[in-house]
Order: C-alpha cells, then structure tokens, then sequence
C-alpha cells in the first residue's frame, strides 16, 4: 500500500485547509488511519486518527475543536480538515495506516505505513 498525501500549502491563521490521505495499490486491510506532524526542531506529534471500519476517532487536545478527520472508504482517502488554523499548527502533516487493531492510536509506531508529508505553513 502507498499512502499520498496532499493539500498543504501556505495561509494566515485563522484560515482553513483541508488535507487528503489517498491509500493505492492497496493489498492490506486497513483497522485505522491517522495524521501526525512535525515541526522544525521538534518530534513528530499525533494529529488524530480514525478507525477504517466504525469510524471512531480520536484527536490531540491542541486540535480538538478545531480538526476534523474523516474517512471515505469508497475512495480509501482519508481527509484532515483543519480550521482555525494557528503559526503553530506550521508543520509537515503525515499520514500513516495501520492494518492491526491496536488499543492506542496516538502511538506513532503502531503504524506500518506511512505517506511522504505535506507542508503545512501558517502566517501570522
């Protein structure tokens, strides 16, 4: 499976994007997809994530409220909407896919897979 990531770009806060997570040439079972990041000089943090098949999700305090994840199963694209976007959002957003059930998905080694990364700046 192979995970593409898209949608980032430049804005100001307070404005909005919406991030996708295509997963071609799929030959695994997906349990759950998730969005993580990683700013400059920092670690990779969890976004959120979203389970493939009921459509739980979870999501990092700093974004509840403000992010949205989603899933079309039809398309095998995830989808991140972010509004309200701040400076410290600024980060390059990853997906990840993980095939096995796993009780924490805020881990960033559960995941098997991983997308490339779309940049994500946001102006003040």
């Amino acid at each position: 499976v192979q995970l593409q990531a898209s949608g980032g770009g430049l804005v100001q806060a307070g404005d909005s994007l919406r991030l996708s997570c295509l997963a071609s040439d799929r030959t695994v079972s997906i349990d759950a997809v998730a969005w993580f990041r990683q700013a400059p000089g920092k670690e990779r943090e969890f976004v959120s994530a979203i389970r493939w098949g009921s459509g739980r999700t979870w999501y990092a305090d700093f974004v509840k409220g403000r992010f949205t994840i989603s899933r079309d199963t039809a398309k095998d694209t995830t989808y991140l909407q972010m509004n309200g976007l701040k400076p410290e959002d600024t980060a390059i957003y990853y997906c990840a896919l993980d095939k096995d059930w796993a009780i924490n998905r805020d881990i960033s080694s559960v995941y098997g897979y991983w997308g490339q990364g779309t940049q994500v700046t946001v102006s003040s």
